[in-house]
């Protein structure tokens, strides 16, 4: 099983070696093809992986010794066990449907053989992430999919806003992640390994004060990886990325890591409550405040991208609450229907020539059926309708927040419900139906980059039915959660759940097969503040960037320039002077010269003499 372990790990990282002879020559689709082999090869890896965990229990293999100082020990391990096996199947399947798509999606692009390098390279980077067996490991992984994600993110680096969103999306998680280091930092300090085993194990031992502020800068990091608030900006702008990219960003690797960093982290959550229902309040607002954005927004990949940042905030509300085993339920099923929304999402970028207002479009039904299909499905399935996978995660965590008596998070995820149903069938009825507001001729995607998506809407309509078999896998690594509610009351929790997701689906339906709201709401303020993002991007400018620009344009003025250059600038004066001072040593005159060697040699035999 080892062999298989690597194989899974390593197969995406030779894709990613393979391309980069080819990384700067004109289109070898042979790189893509290559790279998605190698995808197929991991998937299919960590597929008879999950099977042996299921059958056999958890696996452990340690590479080679890594560190070695004093009492610091981190070998280069990893743990396979059923956490981290779920993780990797939908990691692998979600890459390997969306690599398949991306050789059609990126065809007519100059840097195809790039893209193919960058796309493996972040795939390797989140298994290092998901398998590691210890904190440092997983903080090599973390910092990988950090960089693979600016490459990503910033792969047409000619345009402007795709560079400024590629360098806000690195900056945000960096200044993250120097809180996850501390606390790595203040594990290895409290308990004097950093191994997963070791650490939750002796976190029983340890003062409850140490375990908070471990937590809490732990939870910095995974805040600033799934976009929570404050630090979610990025998010949204990271759609200036190829589709394919959008796709495994926002549905199976960066996004969901911070997810799986309390996920895993589960014993020392446990111990500090307290922080789970801070995680699990700051998710319930997300997942409103993101909805809420979503509501008023044009922009085809940004709405799906505010529905990523919602629907993370229902997974931190089941993880901060202790229902683990249902936040890695719906991280699960989640990347099943928003990766097939994104590359839906694609084909109608291609078909439309790259524009995304979708108000400026309508009618492509007729021309992309299967487009629409797929898309309708994987909306039905966001906004949690049964029999569809959706509906039996959502409506889990749901359960979790009325069970725990948190009856404001669950009012705030009910709403997010219906706002979450609202808007995807916004996106449906304007993209979709009505009038055609546009002068394309739109088409149909390449009929493989479908086929890439079926697997994906086969997941997003009937992957919820898998509940019982996942929950009996995962209770082998995770605690047991069920909710104790008697069975009348849960069936009006469901009842009511579906009434209010399904009338979010029909207002849209209904207003917008109307022509939608009249133009005086886009002139109110709530709108206004909606559409904007409530300022927080231009707080953001006016406050961080601008006055940055000003301290770097003061520290140029007056610190560059009047002081270091003034330095390096007298340094090079005195050489330069000295210089021409001796430059009568070496004037080429040969009486001359032969003076300055007799004076020479007399100094030398005088030194010489007193030296005796």
């Amino acid at each position: 099983m080892e062999t298989i372990i690597y194989l899974a790990l390593f197969a995406p990282l030779v894709g990613s070696l393979f391309g980069i002879p080819f990384a700067s020559k004109r289109k070898f689709q042979f790189v893509g093809v290559f790279a998605t082999l190698m995808l197929g090869v991991s998937f299919v890896a960590s597929s008879l992986l999950l099977v042996n965990v299921y059958q056999g229990g958890a696996l452990s293999v340690t590479l080679m010794e890594w560190i070695n100082v004093g009492t610091l020990y981190i070998p280069f391990g990893f743990l396979v066990d059923s956490v981290s096996t779920v993780m990797m199947v939908v990691v692998t399947l979600v890459s390997l449907c969306v690599h398949i798509y991306a050789i059609g999606y990126m065809s007519h692009d100059k840097s195809f053989n790039r893209f193919f390098v960058y796309l493996s390279a972040f795939v390797f980077s989140m298994l290092i992430l998901v398998m590691s067996d210890n904190f440092a490991g997983l903080f090599i992984g973390w910092e990988g999919v950090g960089l693979c994600s600016w490459m990503l993110i910033g792969f047409w680096y000619d345009r402007d806003s795709a560079s400024f969103a590629a360098n806000e999306a690195f900056i945000i998680n960096r200044i993250a992640d120097l809180g996850m280091l501390l606390g790595i930092f203040l594990i290895y300090w409290t308990f004097g390994s950093l191994q997963y085993g070791e650490v939750l194990t002796k976190i029983y031992e340890a003062p409850k004060e140490l375990l908070i502020a471990i937590g809490v800068l732990l939870f910095v990091g995974a805040m600033g990886k799934s976009a929570q608030f404050p630090l979610h900006t990025w998010l949204a702008d990271a759609m200036e990325g190829p589709t394919p990219v959008s796709a495994l960003i926002h549905a199976a690797t960066m996004v969901t890591a911070g997810v799986y960093l309390v996920i895993r982290a589960n014993p020392l959550y446990s111990l500090i409550p307290e922080v789970g229902f801070a995680i699990a309040s700051l998710g319930a607002f997300v997942a409103v405040f993101a909805a809420s954005m979503a509501l008023v927004n044009r922009d085809l990949k940004r709405i799906i991208a505010y529905s990523t940042l919602s629907q993370l905030g229902y997974m931190f509300v089941a993880a901060g609450l202790e229902a683990y085993w249902i936040a890695l339920f719906h991280l699960a099923i989640h990347a099943f229907f928003k990766s097939l929304l994104f590359l839906g999402a694609g084909n109608v970028m291609h078909a439309m020539n790259d524009k995304l207002d979708i108000s400026k479009m309508g009618g492509l039904y007729k021309s992309m059926k299967w487009s629409a299909i797929l898309m309708i499905l994987a909306s039905i399935a966001l906004a949690g309708i049964y029999p569809f996978s959706g509906f039996f995660s959502k409506d889990k965590i749901l359960e979790v927040a009325y069970d725990s008596e948190a009856y404001i998070l669950w009012g705030m995820l009910l709403l997010g419900a219906f706002l979450t149903a609202f808007y995807s069938f916004r996106l449906i009825m304007l993209v979709f139906f009505g009038k055609a507001k546009h002068e394309e001729h739109p088409h149909e995607a390449y009929p493989f980059m479908i086929y890439a998506m079926l697997p994906l809407g086969f997941l997003a309509v009937f992957g919820g039915f898998i509940e019982p078999l996942f929950h009996h896998f995962v209770l082998q690594t995770l605690p047991q959660y069920e909710a104790k509610l008697a069975k009348n009351v849960l069936y009006i929790l469901i009842g009511v759940t579906l009434v209010v997701a399904l009338s979010g689906i029909l207002f849209a339906v209904f207003k917008y097969r109307r022509g939608g709201f009249s133009s005086k709401w886009e002139n109110t303020f709530i709108y206004k503040i909606l559409f904007n993002q409530y300022y927080i991007p231009l707080l953001y400018d006016k406050l961080f960037i601008q006055n940055y620009k000003r301290l770097s344009k003061i520290a140029w003025l007056q610190v560059d320039k009047k002081i270091i250059d003034t330095i390096v600038d007298s340094i090079a004066k005195i050489c330069e002077g000295s210089g021409e001072k001796l430059r009568f040593v070496q004037s080429g005159n040969l009486s001359s010269m032969l003076w300055i060697m007799a004076f020479g040699l007399f100094l030398l035999l005088l030194f010489a003499v007193f030296w005796r």
